[in-house]
């Protein structure tokens, strides 16, 4: 009897202690909103985990009318409900068009559509036994998203957070290599231009034109005596820069 009167006493202390830190959890978002209230601006805060939080007291609330002795936890819960829907008409009255709408579909969603859909199921597909056992889970479950919605920003941030060390570790690992600078081969000027050897008065046409890679390019001119006169032009040696010039005359 001693044993029972002292886990009895021992359960009602924890229910206490649970109730004091699901204040805590409720009004931690106070500064925020104060926030939102003085600039008039969400600044980029999502309406998601209060919306959810409604939700979940107010499954909570319905969860403790399914049992008896269960005055802290319609209590705590109520609170919920009041902060919460405080937090969201807040957020709705500052929001921009965007956000504002997303949050009342989100409302409309979850906490009219969700709850009604929920205490009818436990109400009409449930039988009696199992019902605080099944609403339970729900509301344990729907409690876990709570802390678990902030993740949606968390993850993308760490994910961030990873690849941007690599980048660093990257930089820092070849940061003193030295890229190999191939040289561009720019194309080769081709020069058409006849020639007057000042000696003969002879005008010399090139047959074909070959690329001259610079004004240093030396000419060898070569005189041939033939009645057919023309003058062909080819490189002397390959890749030396010099020109040979046979002229017939």
């Amino acid at each position: 009897m001693i044993m029972i009167f002292h886990i009895q006493k021992l359960m009602n202390n924890l229910h206490v202690a649970g109730n004091l830190v699901s204040f805590m959890v409720y009004i931690a978002p106070l500064p925020t909103f104060y926030r939102i209230y003085k600039k008039k601006s969400t600044e980029g805060f999502q309406s998601v985990p209060y919306v959810v939080a409604l939700l979940s007291s107010l499954l909570w609330i319905y969860y403790a009318t399914l049992k008896s002795n269960e005055i802290l936890l319609i209590t705590i819960n109520s609170f919920g409900c009041l902060i919460e829907a405080i937090y969201i008409v807040i957020f709705i009255s500052y929001a921009p068009k965007k956000a504002r709408m997303l949050a009342v579909k989100l409302l409309l969603l979850l906490n009219f559509c969700g709850f009604g859909f929920i205490v009818i199921f436990i109400h009409f597909w449930v039988k009696e036994p199992k019902r605080v056992q099944v609403l339970g889970w729900i509301s344990v479950a729907l409690s876990a998203t709570v802390y678990i919605a902030p993740l949606s920003i968390m993850v993308p941030n760490i994910a961030g957070f990873i690849f941007g060390v690599l980048q660093i570790l990257l930089y820092a690992i070849y940061k003193n290599c030295k890229a190999e600078e191939e040289e561009e081969k720019l194309p080769a000027h081709y020069v058409v231009k006849p020639i007057i050897i000042a000696s003969t008065n002879y005008e010399i046409h090139p047959v074909c034109s070959l690329p001259i890679q610079d004004d240093n390019t030396h000419v060898e001119i070569i005189t041939l005596e033939d009645e057919n006169a023309c003058a062909i032009v080819e490189p002397k040696e390959k890749n030396d820069g010099s020109l040979k010039l046979i002229m017939h005359v």
